[in-house]
């Protein structure tokens, strides 16, 4: 059976997804970058902090080593029927990562239940170490939260008063209201996803002004089967971009486009819109009535192919994008190693063993013949894609697209690396990274997900960008290439609906505070979680997000003067 406008296999998870800093056992990093053509807002992330160590406190001497169990405990002074049998959960965190100029600084322990208790839990700085095998109960330090009625999954506790910025931070879990034992999991729980875990979110008190630098898949479809527009013999986009000779970044001058489509001043503005059934899969009308409702041509078009070489999904670029390349707009390909409508993966060690050389060089003929300059990159995300291969192979198969590309002369491929930016891959992004020769642009794909993951923070525009682009900073992964947000995108708020409309207006403000991004996509799909009373990504799911995007996309620092009727 065939499926049509998949843009690309999109996966819901549950922990915190992206410019999260997890500090896993320690500590974590962020990868990414963002511009040109995928992903549109960032700012500085939550950083999702495994614990560094945990333990229960107890007086029950049977309990043995805690320190290297897979369960923390917690009980009330009297406890199954021991009057001296309480537990408390000790918990560590090493904080590293928050920067100098955070201000307003919120942290949120998350730690995993299997079932649920009518009991309360009380969390409270803690004196004792987290390392000891069975701590001694000590006095309680200063209440910071509590949680009355604990729930299956992860509960949250606002720590916010404890942990202020870096530093190495312990707290305790208290249990009254009931005389049994609790069991939580622990940093030795062998499900890495069911750890405890510290979610630390920020907004930067001050940051440089922007500056001017001058330093060196939409589900598998056959062809349309509506009329499409018809494609002419040449493309002659109504953007003038003037080269500059570094092929990086541009020369200061406004208006003025390098020859790997970096903006001399602010950033383009994108949108990924998918096709459906109800449209007739129509890849041009998806994106034009979305233009209509906010007012505007978008300067880049985000779209998902495979490497099928047939139809919409593999012969890129198509009919629309064609048309849409002859009405200004620049395209970002982003080429994924599986057959949308067969539902099969390739791996990376098909690619660079020269089996699917035939499909990359039909796609690579059809680039060069465009004649003008694409965004183009090779599977996007690739740290969530195991089955893939390992890292080293994504590297090996990244360069070898890229050869096989330069080799049929594809020079007019501007080559995107996006990676998901989320802190618990930090310690992967080096070795994922193809070397600064094979990389035009560093994208990732920030989020404001709110309670689609299971959390409750609702983060910043600037906080949601700005948490791997700071770790790019200190990473030096990139340095000097422009970076994009090759998906960016925001839920609502049930109690606050007013919040998404601000959220998106405040986003030029976050992109002016984060200027080496040049680039910031929407994704505007339903499908990148569940649609539900609480949960709605899609930037025009009502009237006042419509305006607030509107509103955003209206701004001079999104308006580049380089032609189109933007």
């Amino acid at each position: 059976m065939t499926r049509h406008g998949l843009h690309r296999i999109t996966r819901f998870r549950s922990a915190p997804r992206r410019k999260a800093i997890a500090i896993g056992v320690v500590g974590g990093s962020v990868v990414a970058g963002i511009v040109a053509t995928m992903m549109p807002l960032l700012a500085s992330d939550d950083l999702s902090i495994r614990a560094a160590a945990d333990t229960t406190a107890t007086a029950v001497s049977q309990d043995g080593d805690n320190a290297a169990k897979a369960t923390l405990a917690t009980c009330a002074t009297r406890c199954d029927g021991n009057p001296r049998g309480g537990r408390e959960a000790v918990i560590e965190f090493a904080v590293t990562t928050v920067p100098a100029t955070a201000v307003n600084v919120r942290a949120t322990l998350r730690v995993h239940a299997w079932q649920q208790f009518g009991a309360t839990v009380t969390a409270h700085a803690s004196p004792l170490s987290a390392r000891e095998a069975r701590p001694a109960p000590a006095p309680a330090g200063p209440a910071l939260d509590s949680v009355t009625g604990v729930s299956k999954g992860f509960n949250e506790w606002d720590i916010s008063k404890l942990v202020t910025g870096n530093g190495t931070w312990t707290v305790a879990l208290a249990q009254s209201g009931l005389e049994s034992r609790i069991y939580w999991a622990s940093v030795e729980n062998r499900n890495p996803d069911l750890r405890p875990s510290l979610v630390i979110s920020y907004d930067i008190g001050t940051r440089p002004s922007p500056v001017t630098t001058t330093r060196s898949a939409p589900p598998p479809s056959a062809a349309p089967t509506t009329a499409a527009p018809k494609p002419s013999a040449t493309i002659a986009p109504s953007r003038t971009a003037t080269p500059s000779p570094s092929g990086t970044l541009p020369d200061g001058r406004c208006g003025s486009v390098s020859d790997k489509l970096v903006p001399s001043c602010g950033a383009w503005w994108g949108m990924y819109s998918p096709a459906g059934a109800g449209g007739g899969w129509d890849h041009g009308k998806a994106v034009t009535d979305v233009e209509a409702q906010v007012g505007r041509k978008f300067d880049i078009v985000h779209r998902y192919h495979d490497f099928s070489n047939a139809g919409s999904n593999g012969a890129f670029p198509d009919v629309y994008e064609l048309q849409q390349m002859r009405e200004g707009r620049l395209m970002f390909f982003a080429w994924e190693s599986r057959d949308f409508s067969a539902g099969t993966t390739l791996k990376w060690s098909e690619i660079y063993s020269g089996r699917q050389d035939a499909t990359i060089d039909a796609v690579a003929g059809r680039i060069r013949a465009a004649g003008v300059p694409v965004f183009m990159g090779f599977d996007h995300e690739p740290e969530d894609e195991p089955a893939k291969g390992g890292d080293a192979d994504f590297v090996r198969a990244w360069r070898y697209v890229y050869e096989r590309f330069a080799k049929a002369g594809a020079t007019n491929a501007v080559w995107v690396w996006t990676m998901m930016g989320w802190s618990g891959h930090y310690s992967r992004y080096a070795g994922l990274y193809p070397g600064d020769r094979y990389v035009d642009w560093v994208a990732y794909d920030p989020y404001n997900f709110h309670v689609c993951n299971g959390s409750t923070v609702w983060k910043s525009p600037s906080t949601t960008v700005g948490g791997f682009y700071d770790w790019l900073d200190a990473s030096g992964i990139g340095a000097g290439k422009p970076r994009m947000l090759a998906e960016f995108g925001t839920n609502f708020n049930s109690a606050d609906l007013g919040a998404k409309q601000r959220w998106f207006q405040d986003f030029p403000a976050a992109l002016k505070a984060h200027p080496k991004i040049k680039a910031a996509i929407y994704f505007n799909s339903p499908g990148m979680t569940s649609r539900t009373a609480t949960c709605d990504m899609t930037m025009n799911h009502d009237a006042a997000a419509v305006a607030g995007f509107a509103k955003a996309g209206q701004d001079p620092y999104l308006r580049q003067p380089t032609g189109g009727s933007r």
